[in-house]
């Protein structure tokens, strides 16, 4: 897929941010969301970047926005860059990787559906028996199917680590209305795409969704949609409850670092390449089996 595009330059756009993987910018009347080649875990971002790791995560994203278009709306107004307004329709280095979204008043909690116990949420049971204060059934081992799936808040932090809170703090600090239509909106997503994937030989073992407001009020799905980034995903074949499931997701560079030795203190060590290769190949992987699609790249990297 060519190099790596670890950042962006449109010396007539202007940016607005740039976050750990994407760069966005905005046209005035909209954001341009770039996914660039980085990756992060455990806050920060990792060496080298993965190329062609922004390309799937966009076009997986748009996947899911357009399959479940009839659920909620979506922040998509454009995804081919000839449908970009200039300048950023004249950089090819954008296509493929790059989407025209809405400008929303994001909802400052995270979204977080979960069908098995694992990651966080496995630590929090293993303290105390219960996950974002949900009491759950005793006797569940690591990466157990919960009997049903639960939605698990969290604070969305600028720096650090997001906060799991309940949903009684949910409700404190967005009104119950809006928290109620949240929880019931990523339960009916979780489950709709768990089970379309599941058929597809990948378990969703959780993920997390972001909403924003649009000018008349209604909810909108936003940022990035059942991702590897956003998402566990475990191939469905080579699940056994009691130990970490093998995966399609960023877990893969995570166990490295953990096993690596290092401290998690800035800087992380560099990635090696058979790291950076596996990874990339476990993306393109579950793009293809969710899609039933091959990536190509549109567009080699400069």
């Amino acid at each position: 897929m060519g190099e790596a595009l670890l950042t962006t330059s449109i010396p007539s756009g202007e940016l607005v941010s740039r976050g750990k993987v994407r760069d966005i910018y905005t046209t005035g009347e909209a954001l341009v969301l770039v996914a660039t080649d980085r990756i992060s875990a455990f806050d920060c971002v990792l060496s080298p970047g993965i190329a062609g790791r922004g390309e799937i995560l966009t076009r997986l994203s748009t996947f899911w926005f357009e399959k479940f278009s009839d659920l909620v709306g979506n922040h998509l107004m454009a995804t081919e860059l000839e449908d970009f307004p200039a300048p950023f329709k004249d950089h090819p280095e954008l296509a493929g990787r790059s989407v025209l979204a809405k400008k929303l008043e994001p909802i400052p909690v995270e979204c977080v559906a979960r069908g098995y116990i694992v990651g966080s949420g496995w630590k929090e049971y293993q303290a105390d028996g219960t996950v974002c204060g949900i009491r759950l059934p005793e006797g569940l081992i690591q990466a157990d199917k919960l009997p049903e799936p639960i939605f698990t808040p969290a604070t969305k932090a600028t720096d650090g680590h997001d906060e799991n809170i309940s949903f009684e703090r949910m409700v404190g600090i967005v009104g119950e209305e809006t928290a109620t239509a949240l929880r019931d909106l990523t339960l009916k997503l979780y489950g709709t795409a768990a089970d379309y994937a599941r058929e597809r030989g990948i378990i969703i073992a959780d993920t997390k969704f972001e909403f924003g407001f649009d000018e008349d009020g209604r909810i909108v799905w936003m940022d990035e949609a059942l991702t590897p980034d956003s998402s566990r995903f475990w191939p469905a074949d080579e699940y056994e409850p009691g130990r970490s499931p093998a995966s399609y997701d960023k877990q893969y560079v995570r166990d490295w670092l953990e096993a690596s030795g290092w401290d998690k203190e800035p800087p992380a060590p560099t990635l090696p390449p058979e790291v950076v290769e596996g990874t990339l190949s476990r993306y393109r992987e579950a793009y293809r089996a969710l899609t039933g699609e091959d990536i190509q790249p549109a567009a080699a990297s400069e």
